[in-house]
């Protein structure tokens, strides 16, 4: 639906579809509010960051927060507030954040959360009277102490804005720096395979200007940028603009025009991945403040059709099978036709939870891993058309001992045939490391098929299947007594074989463990 509908406003208060250009069949229409007191307040609140779904929002304020500037009603220094949403869509009371975030007597600003939710970038202003850019890692909850980025992403300049790339392996920030195309530029540094941040590059004179630019936000579609400037014949003030990525280059930002650009300053547009709902700072008439956070809805004009972003957001939590309790695990998500990994993280230390952004156009594999445990697979194969989509799942960890199985949902055959196919490697080999970490125990490799097709054919295409992911991990240095293959045709199956759906289902290769 919108994500790129703020890619283009017109006056009027309607706006196209996501990544569309203006048309006279505008298809959303837009409404502004400003946020109800506590989250906005006399003072200036501003800069709201969202997670991927919009269950937490952190924001700044420079309302009172020491005894002294509360009993004075007085402002005081800019400090990081958090709020969460529940069921019914309440937010809670904003909460400062502790000492660990907020350090006393600094101007300290959350300017970006990772899509997950676990991971937040922060301005902290110094003596100087700049700033540089640190990172907090939520750990079960509570915010953890700040890392401070190095040298390329800090510098002795001012450091004022950035945001994650989906992928966390690339940061967008801004910077007034030497060797820019005016004052504050927008820049982006990538993280090397060793971990080190290089590659310092400056987005171009076609995002920035003689003037400032500000306020970065990507999209978890992983291509859409949005931006305020001072220049790109900014109307008034701040404006904010939508620049898309494609073809390794970015498009000419497009101003959003009104009514989300006021004469006053407006700045700081984060979109939810639906891209039905937004947040934004501004100063305009009728704030509480002189600067205001305000919620944007887009509302699908009915009769005329929209884009939905092309992407799917996986959701949930992970648990333990037996005893429920949540875990932290690792997750990778692997680009399944490249065999490359996409992205890393772990789910929340304390409530399992987790959150995944997967733009439209690749084949996905999901692996979860925890010590002592069989990991967890998941495949989503998305077409490049696939439109936005939210599914919720509760992943139960198995742990590593006798008569435990899972299925291997990113091992695929060519079709009729026992060959595997090039993107079940990366799953095989982290199959081969799960063995090669439990010396000890043996485990039996089982391949299903549907009910198509002749029982004694099924039986022995399923025996060869089987077969083949064993030559396979041998291959991988797992020793062959360790190792048992077992075709079950379509003698076991797990749903249905009157749909595709089901059938898909009982198409699988299992993994047991045996003793």
């Amino acid at each position: 639906m919108l994500v790129g509908a703020f890619a283009a406003l017109v006056v009027c208060g309607v706006q196209p579809a996501f990544g569309q250009r203006p048309a006279k069949n505008d298809t959303v229409k837009v409404s502004i509010k400003k946020l109800i007191p506590p989250l906005n307040t006399p003072f200036n609140d501003y800069a709201p960051v969202v997670s991927a779904d919009g269950s937490t929002l952190l924001f700044t304020s420079n309302r009172p927060a020491t005894e002294r500037d509360i009993a004075k009603g007085r402002v005081g220094k800019e400090s990081i507030y958090e709020v969460t949403v529940d069921a019914k869509k309440k937010w809670s009371a904003p909460k400062l954040l502790g000492p660990a975030v907020n350090a006393p007597g600094r101007n300290n600003s959350a300017i970006a959360i990772s899509p997950d939710g676990q991971r937040m970038l922060v301005y902290r202003d110094d003596d100087d009277g700049n700033g540089n850019i640190f990172e907090s890692v939520l750990k079960g909850t509570e915010w953890s102490a700040l890392n401070e980025f190095p040298e390329p992403i800090n510098s002795d300049e001012h450091e004022s804005s950035a945001c994650y790339s989906l992928d966390g392996r690339t940061v967008y920030f801004v910077s007034d720096r030497k060797g820019g195309h005016g004052g504050k530029d927008i820049w982006s540094a990538a993280r090397t395979d060793k971990g080190k941040w290089g590659a310092l590059t400056n987005l171009g004179p076609t995002i920035n200007t003689a003037e400032d630019e500000q306020g970065i936000f990507l999209h978890a579609d992983g291509h859409t940028l949005y931006f305020s400037s001072k220049g790109h014949e900014s109307t008034g003030g701040y404006d904010l603009f939508v620049s898309t990525f494609s073809n390794d280059k970015w498009s000419t930002p497009r101003n959003l025009g009104a009514p989300l650009n006021t004469p006053g300053d407006d700045l700081y547009l984060v979109i939810l991945a639906d891209g039905r709902t937004a947040y934004m700072s501004s100063e305009r008439s009728g704030g509480l403040g002189a600067k205001d956070i305000y919620e944007v809805k887009f509302t699908p004009i009915a009769g005329r059709k929209t884009q939905d972003p092309l992407l799917t957001v996986l959701k949930g939590s992970v648990i333990d099978e037996e005893t429920k309790v949540p875990l932290e695990c690792n997750i990778e998500i692997t680009d399944n036709a490249t065999n490359t990994s996409f992205s890393k993280q772990r789910s929340n230390s304390s409530t399992g939870n987790f959150l995944l952004s997967l733009p439209s156009g690749k084949n996905y594999g999901i692996s979860v891993s925890a010590p002592g445990y069989l990991f967890h697979s998941e495949n989503f194969e998305l077409t490049d058309t696939a439109s936005y989509k939210e599914v919720v799942k509760v992943i139960e960890m198995k742990k590593l001992k006798a008569g435990k199985r899972v299925v291997l949902n990113n091992v695929f055959y060519d079709f009729d045939k026992a060959t595997l196919r090039p993107e079940s490697t990366k799953e095989l080999d982290a199959l081969a490391e799960l063995l090669k970490a439990n010396p000890t125990l043996r485990f039996e490799l089982g391949s299903h098929t549907d009910d198509k097709g002749a029982d004694d054919y099924n039986r022995k295409l399923s025996e060869a299947r089987a077969a083949s992911v064993v030559v396979y991990l041998v291959g991988k240095g797992i020793a062959q007594d360790r190792l048992v293959a077992k075709g079950y045709g379509e003698s076991a199956p797990v749903a249905t074989n009157e749909t595709e759906e089901g059938r898909q289902q009982n198409r699988r290769t299992e993994f047991k463990v045996l003793e």
